[in-house]
């Protein structure tokens, strides 16, 4: 039993650390998004992470999350906090995704998981976004006037950070996440073998 339980674990941090290697990789590959500020981009690095939460559990899926954005902290063109969004987000995401996968394990179970995942992580994020994450970026890197003028410069009539945290980032999040759940749907039944090691 204790060699079955030495090779699960091993074969939990290998895969682990192999999804969290494709992430570090997602996540440079950043795309601009023409309708959104400039210092919010597009990247699938929550794919890897949704996977293994899918695989292995949600914990698995955190701490692919904490990986990637430790890993490109040496890289951060934002002060941090883009890393810092990102961790929080994508934690949100995929562990949300895993707790209701790990209660449904099925194809039904999986897009469902997904789907509430993608809408908390959107919810979340204007909360997230406004008492955590912006604060510190207007101490760190740009004044709350500027940023509110970055958006403001896509659609004149927002008033406040916290109407376009709803009006851009809320959508934008949500999307992103189902675009991740679309993707996963499509690949995981061909990766699940080498994810749980089952041949």
């Amino acid at each position: 039993m204790s060699n079955v339980n030495t090779k699960n674990n091993v074969r939990t941090i290998a895969v682990t650390g192999m999804l969290s290697a494709v992430a570090v990789v997602l996540m440079y590959l950043e795309i601009p998004i023409p309708i959104m500020p400039g210092f919010i981009k597009f990247d699938f690095s929550d794919l890897p992470a949704l996977l293994g939460a899918y695989a292995l559990g949600p914990v698995a899926g955190i701490i692919i999350c904490l990986i990637k954005n430790v890993v490109h902290l040496a890289a951060s063109q934002s002060m941090l906090v883009g890393e810092l969004s990102n961790f929080i987000l994508g934690s949100v995401f995929v562990f949300t995704a895993g707790i209701v996968y790990k209660k449904k394990k099925s194809k039904i179970g999986a897009l469902l998981g997904g789907l509430c995942g993608a809408m908390a992580m959107g919810v979340f994020s204007v909360f997230s976004n406004y008492l955590i994450v912006y604060p510190v970026y207007y101490k760190l890197a740009m004044p709350e006037v500027v940023i509110l003028s970055l958006y403001q410069a896509i659609i004149p009539s927002m008033k406040s950070i916290m109407q376009c945290l709803i009006c851009f980032n809320l959508p934008f999040t949500i999307v992103k996440g189902l675009i991740d759940v679309g993707i996963s749907m499509l690949i995981y039944k061909p990766l699940s073998p080498l994810l749980k090691g089952k041949h």
